[in-house]
């Protein structure tokens, strides 16, 4: 109804043009809103006061110029124009045209609010991204149901949109869970082992040492007066934690030459698969699982470019991006004196990267504490000669647990869960997909365990999704009764007697399809929780003050219509937020 308005209003004022009534080569953009109070109408447009300037005259005398033309043009889809206000225009639309979203519902079912907005356009959504070395943790889960979450809505907005997982499976974190590993494996034949103070202590480790003996057996092994020859002290010694670790991954390379990689990959290749299965049995797929290994040529690929962009410069036998010159608060170094190349550096060759496979916009879904890395990857791009307004990076905040008022200690000592598996064993996947978008990423988001699994009101997703199951129930109770609905004879029923909460839900019907493409375009997937938990609040009113299944066969196929739109809509909104839409509870 809206872009009939809008068509409408164009229509009228290139009549008016054309009888000279209104100036040429007016530029203006037609904006119709759903007014919010009934006794204004359905829509209103302030196209008067966008118009008043250019015109010539005030902007109520322009409405009312518009509202005598568009009166004259007799639209069989309004009943009434007012002029409100200082010039705003309000559209009274009659019962039937408002009634006539359902059949687009019917017509279009699963695809019903689906659009073109991002036709042609390709976009990459990255999220998540963990290092694999260890299981995801509750925060991780957060950033996996927004991220996916994000990405469906802008596929079902046209988009083309590719999800990938970037595997930081390079670097010093890579060598101290390999390192872990191995001294994990060795512990197992020298119990005296003392394991390091900065190794990877979780059980997950054991797990993964058991299976490289299960594997190679004993061809790993040496002694602890080899592992210990030359070692520094650790921190609990009176060391230096940092120190010890990198002098510990060494001797693991030093001893186990090419068998190095064996431990490496052990880890490595345990802890992604882990992750892949934990994120699939979440409801979380992607196009592409990207290795940072990969970039071992891209990286001095990519610096070099930056150098010959006059970019780069040497300091203390380092090399440096002059990022401050493209708003960072400082340089940053890329490789260091040793040789070795940064994470920066890495990212930068990451990012090029992505850019140069094609897509039109990269979303980077990050953790809150990844704030300042912003600038300087974006500074890194217009060093690069590519726009940084295409990069848009959204952050995640952590998410907060509690149990009732009870704050949950996030600590596997305290014997609290803490992994994704164990939030999503306890409330199972529907609630916790739901409840990690109900709030703006960037917002702080307190986790309620026992709201989560309640079967009340108060749960929103519970609520949803048992206003689409009670409808369920009604339709296997009709064909009990052997009675099949004709929505078509609904819906002509209820623009001739439809009653006004009846009407008041089709209005919330015909919204879907907005509210659709903005929580696609905005990126706000928690606008779409709030429209699902309004639709089926409103609706459950409904239902529990008319009863459907009437003798009346007229009214009873209108009340049959209603409800089974309402079903459709909440089970195509649910299903872009990757909760299902049960038919029983």
């Amino acid at each position: 109804m809206k872009d009939t308005i809008a068509a409408l209003i164009t229509n009228t004022i290139n009549q008016l043009v054309k009888e000279e009534k209104l100036p040429e080569a007016l530029n203006y953009k037609i904006n119709i809103d759903v007014t919010k109070d009934k006794k204004h109408g359905d829509f209103a447009s302030n196209i008067s006061l966008v118009l008043a300037k250019q015109a010539g005259m005030p902007p109520r005398q322009l409405a009312e110029l518009i509202v005598s033309s568009v009166t004259a043009s007799q639209d069989s889809n309004i009943e009434k124009l007012e002029i409100a206000g200082p010039g705003f225009i309000n559209f009274f639309v009659n019962s039937a045209s408002n009634y006539a979203i359902l059949d687009d519902v019917f017509a279009h079912g699963d695809a019903f609010g689906r659009s073109n907005i991002g036709a042609g356009k390709k976009y990459q959504v990255e999220f998540v991204s963990a290092n694999p070395t260890g299981p995801l943790h509750v925060g991780h889960g957060r950033g996996a149901a927004y991220g996916a979450s994000v990405a469906d809505l802008l596929e079902a907005a046209g988009f083309d949109v590719s999800r990938e997982y970037y595997v930081n499976d390079a670097g010093r974190q890579m060598n101290i869970l390999a390192a872990s590993v191995w001294l994990r494996y060795l512990e197992s034949y020298h119990s005296e082992l003392v394991f390091p103070v900065n190794g990877y202590k979780g059980d997950y480790v054991h797990t993964i040492a058991a299976e490289l003996k299960s594997q190679h057996g004993d061809n790993l092994l040496c002694s602890l007066d080899e592992l210990s020859d030359g070692l520094p002290k650790d921190e609990n010694e009176g060391g230096d934690k940092e120190v010890y670790i990198d002098a510990v991954i060494q001797k693991a390379k030093q001893l186990l030459g090419d068998k190095y990689s064996l431990v490496f990959d052990e880890g490595l290749n345990a802890i992604v698969d882990d992750i892949r299965e934990d994120l699939g049995e979440f409801g979380v797929h992607y196009q592409e699982w990207f290795s940072e290994a990969s970039l071992a040529d891209s990286i001095d690929n990519a610096l070099q470019k930056l150098n010959d962009n006059g970019h780069i410069y040497e300091k203390e036998g380092a090399l440096w991006f002059r990022s401050t010159t493209f708003g960072d608060d400082k340089d940053r170094v890329v490789k260091r004196d040793n040789g070795e190349t940064t994470y920066f550096a890495s990212d930068i060759a990451y990012h090029l990267n992505k850019f140069e496979r094609g897509f039109d916009k990269v979303i980077n879904i990050w953790g809150a504490d990844h704030h300042g890395y912003i600038p300087r990857v974006k500074a890194a791009l217009q060093a690069l000669d590519v726009d940084p307004d295409k990069l848009d990076v959204r952050l995640v905040q952590f998410a907060i647990l509690y149990r009732g008022e009870e704050r949950v200690q996030m600590s596997t000592r305290s014997g609290s869960f803490v992994t994704l598996r164990e939030l999503r064993k306890e409330v199972g996947n529907d609630a916790a997909r739901f409840f990690y978008v109900t709030r703006k990423a960037e917002q702080h988001m307190d986790f309620d365990l026992e709201l989560a699994k309640s079967e009340s009101k108060d749960n929103p997703v519970y609520y949803i999704q048992y206003a689409h199951a009670r409808i369920a129930s009604m339709m296997r109770k009709l064909t009990d009764l052997s009675v099949t609905p004709v929505t078509k004879e609904g819906i002509e029923f209820l623009g001739a007697q439809g009653s006004e909460a009846e009407l008041d839900i089709t209005k919330r019907i015909a919204k879907y399809p907005e509210v659709l493409a903005s929580a696609a375009t905005q990126l706000e997937p928690h606008v779409l929780t709030h429209y699902l938990r309004d639709l089926a609040s409103e609706f459950h009113t409904y239902y529990n003050a008319n009863k459907v299944l009437v003798d009346d066969a007229s009214l009873r196929n209108a009340r049959i219509t209603i409800s089974l739109a309402v079903q459709q809509v909440l089970k195509n909104g649910l299903n872009l937020l990757g909760v299902s839409a049960p038919s029983e509870m």
